[in-house]
């Protein structure tokens, strides 16, 4: 055994890599984002990893590699299973050769997702067995018996992790037999192609796999009873590390229930567990998932108490000190909140960098549109930071490429009304392109507006079609974003420098009188990208303090003084320029950095 200290995500590639995976895919999204990323790091010998267009492609990737007995992973967060959904749902049905695990991370808070639904909902739903792990330790083991289970079972295995376990670190044990998998090969089989009256027969043959894998459920390590009080516990995830510690600390009589494999329950071991108690407390983040099936199995046995009794909150992220409030509650103990005054952290809202390319482009659309009471809707990614103040230009956000579509939508309610779609240069490729389409189909009059920074900003950097290199640092074609317009239909195309203020106004004035759909593309390297330059913008004594530079823009980097007056702040300022487009009076001027 090697020791490795490791996050979640990491845990979870090297489970994979040590299990024998062949082929990886994936689309980015916090925060499963770094298991695709270490991957790529290790460049494992015989390990195909792909960034995939979105996550309906790399789902499929991934089954088509677990077809011909290769076994593969596929990576996403929980709204990315919601692309994948189509697929996953008639492969449950198909199932697999070679073992397939999906790779799903849940966000509870969120922290940085649209919703906080739990995938070990979709477990249920789609008939699939879930892994739930409760630390990185767990996430690496559980990779690695998911593979197994799926190639027993001839299934796709969820294997779910939530942002805690993703990035949190601990000392990992590595093993250092690697498993040696030969594919099998592609056999042609009736099986393959699903038709109604396969999926009928399918259907019954999954339903009836479930008490399989509930018996396979009871002899796992990942599932456990600790015995101790008349009171029982129930945990799932890394809700157990929290009861853990209250309990040991508190020195606390409970009998733990530790359920790492959520769906379906390991029914013998609930039944063990509920005929030792007298009532039981489950602790899980998110839906009732574990919660109702102990219920079910209970059958009025035992009380059941949990998010159903309001005893734990149904939404947000758990901790420490929610977990000890519902146990000391449950067992009768008073409780007793840290009183301790802690000094206030400062607010910190999210913003649009410094020098962001997307703050010149949605300016200069500002300015563009000024006084025609147009709705722009806006996407995922860095620039639904546009809603905000003071550049108030995003006014829907749904999902990833909805922006266009939802444009369409508006318009045909009120014709006449300009609507503009933002959509960054990745979800363009993603999932921007089939509404591009249906606007040329239904000739809806639209502009959309193609933020291309030539990257993947806000997961990470990552690379995309358009960036003519894949995950391994690999060079291949890149798709240009005007040639797949056109090919789309779109007759009206302005490609422009954001920076380029006046000539950037001027393309979006002409693209939003087009009558039709028409596109602007803004092209500009994400921030992060670059160097800092040379010279910075300065001030000078000419400033007549109207601020509009601060009001208008919200750059971090610019900010009034004690007089009232306009100073920018040169370790942050990147010289776009933009600024010195606002001032009225000319007195942004360039000059050099100071060493």
């Amino acid at each position: 055994m090697t020791k490795k200290v490791c996050m979640g995500n990491e845990a979870i590639a090297l489970g994979a890599i040590n299990a024998g995976v062949r082929v990886v895919a994936g689309y980015p999204g916090t925060p499963s984002t770094e298991i695709i990323e270490t991957f790529a790091r290790e460049k494992a010998s015989g390990v195909d990893v792909q960034w995939s267009t979105n996550e309906k492609a790399a789902l499929e990737v991934a089954a088509g590699a677990a077809y011909a007995g290769a076994r593969s992973m596929v990576t996403m967060k929980q709204v990315g299973l919601n692309v994948a959904t189509d697929p996953l749902m008639s492969l449950s049905y198909i199932g697999v050769q070679g073992g397939m695990v999906v790779t799903v991370a849940d966000d509870p808070g969120p922290w940085s997702s649209q919703t906080e639904q739990d995938t070990r909902g979709f477990a249920k739903h789609a008939n699939l067995p879930v892994f739930d792990p409760s630390s990185p330790e767990e996430a690496y083991e559980m990779a690695r018996a998911a593979f197994d289970l799926s190639e027993e079972f001839r299934l796709p295995v969820i294997l779910r992790p939530t942002t805690r376990v993703c990035h949190a670190s601990a000392t990992v044990e590595l093993s250092d037999s690697k498993a040696e998998k030969e594919v099998s090969g592609f056999e042609r089989r009736p099986e393959w192609c699903i038709f109604p009256a396969l999926s009928y027969r399918k259907h019954g043959e999954l339903e009836a796999k479930q008490k399989s894998l509930s018996d396979k459920f009871d002899g796992m390590k990942f599932n456990r009873i600790d015995r101790g009080g008349s009171k029982g516990v129930a945990v799932s995830g890394i809700s157990y590390l929290y009861a853990r510690e209250v309990i040991n600390e508190f020195h606390l009589e409970v009998t733990l229930f530790k359920v790492g494999t959520p769906y379906p329950m390991p029914e013998g071991l609930t039944k063990e567990f509920l005929s030792r108690v007298e009532s039981v407390l489950v602790i899980e983040e998110l839906d009732p998932i574990v919660e109702e099936q102990i219920q079910m199995i209970s059958n009025g046995s035992v009380p059941v108490l949990g998010k159903k009794t309001e005893h734990l909150p149904c939404n947000g992220e758990y901790s420490y000190e929610i977990v000890k409030k519902a146990l000391f509650a449950y067992l009768g103990k008073s409780y007793v909140e840290l009183t301790e005054e802690l000094p206030q952290m400062p607010m910190r809202p999210p913003v649009l960098c410094a020098g962001c390319p997307h703050r010149a482009s949605f300016y200069a659309a500002k300015v563009a549109t000024k006084g025609m009471d147009a709705i722009y809707c806006g996407d995922i990614g860095c620039y639904t930071l546009g809603n905000a103040a003071p550049l108030n230009m995003v006014d829907t956000c749904l999902c990833m490429g909805a922006g266009i579509t939802i444009a369409q939508g508006l318009t045909l309610a009120e014709p006449g009304r300009k609507c503009l779609s933002f959509v960054g240069d990745s979800t363009f490729f993603a999932s921007g392109i089939t509404g591009v389409i249906n606007a040329v189909y239904q000739n809806t009059d639209i502009t959309v507006v193609v933020l291309d920074n030539h990257t993947t900003a806000m997961t990470g950097q990552q690379p995309h079609p358009g960036t003519g290199v894949t995950a391994m640092g690999v060079e291949t074609k890149a798709l240009d974003i005007e040639t797949v317009l056109r090919a789309c239909g779109v007759e009206a195309i302005y490609k422009v420098n954001p920076f380029d203020f006046n000539e950037t106004v001027e393309a979006f004035k002409k693209a939003v009188e087009y009558n039709g759909p028409s596109a602007v593309i803004t092209r500009a390297p994400c921030i992060s990208l670059m160097k800092k330059p040379a010279t910075v913008r300065r001030v000078d004594e000419n400033c007549i303090g109207c601020l509009k530079c601060v009001r208008e823009l919200g750059c971090p980097a610019m900010t009034p003084d004690e007089n009232g007056k306009a100073v920018i702040n040169e370790s942050l300022c990147t010289d776009c320029g933009l600024c010195a487009n606002v001032c009225p009076v000319d007195a942004i001027k360039r000059g050099e950095r100071n060493a």
